[in-house]
């Protein structure tokens, strides 16, 4: 049986003017009669496009939807930061803005959440370009070596956890380090337990990719470098 705990979904959003409107009315029409109570939000990381005109009018057209707005872009990780502290409800769920999921498998992880202290969704056919492709294997594979996290496809942006797990969480990446400095501090607590959902990857049909930029991928190892020692010495506070 489908979770009886409320839900938090949200998006971090940059220039996705076209994909942000069907994605959250996708959600909401998903979710509506999963779960009893929910917020759905989109988190508008300096967007210089509409996407900020294009959340203000899903304010008035879908319940319980909100959206945040960074004046100045925050980069993905300030963005997560902001939806996770932003979130209300038992659990917290997180996708990118972009449309490239199909959000109708939240499904799945309502399913196994009550059992588990995560869900993490893996790419099944990974709709990327092959440069983005040969960069997620490689940095999957150091980061297996640097600090031991055990995950089929770590920057999968399909993820739903306990949000009491996450408010015990002090970020200091705000790159597209932060799901690795997220399931390196959980990775420490004891007995931590996580599920792995295969999960269906789309083309990109509007809007352009940044995650895979040569400034986003430089700036993923130097917080790598500067945050190695304290992730592999981190403690997690006593619950």
């Amino acid at each position: 049986m489908p979770t009886t705990k409320s839900l938090t979904v949200f998006f971090p959003a940059h220039n996705e003017e076209d994909n942000i409107g069907p994605l959250v009315k996708k959600t909401y029409e998903t979710i509506k009669d999963q779960v009893t109570e929910f917020e759905i939000l989109a988190i508008n990381d300096g967007s210089t496009d509409r996407t900020r005109d294009v959340l203000d009018q899903l304010e008035k057209d879908v319940p319980g939807f909100r959206g945040i707005h960074h004046e100045v872009n925050q980069g993905y990780g300030g963005a997560v930061q902001t939806g996770f502290r932003s979130a209300t409800k038992d659990l917290v769920f997180f996708s990118d803005g972009d449309g490239q999921f199909d959000i109708g498998e939240i499904r799945l992880f309502l399913d196994q959440i009550d059992d588990h202290d995560a869900v993490l969704g893996y790419r099944k056919d990974r709709q990327d370009p092959i440069h983005r492709k040969m960069f997620a294997k490689c940095w999957g594979m150091l980061i297996r070596t640097l600090l031991g996290i055990r995950v089929r496809d770590l920057d999968c942006a399909f993820k739903m956890f306990h949000r009491e797990l996450i408010q015990s969480i002090t970020f200091e990446t705000t790159g597209a380090m932060i799901t690795t400095e997220l399931l390196a501090k959980l990775n420490k607590r004891p007995n931590f337990d996580f599920a792995e959902i295969g999960v269906t990857h789309l083309p990109r049909t509007a809007g352009e990719q940044s995650g895979g930029s040569p400034k986003v991928i430089l700036r993923a190892f130097r917080e790598l470098f500067r945050m190695y020692g304290r992730l592999r010495t981190y403690q997690p506070p006593e619950s």
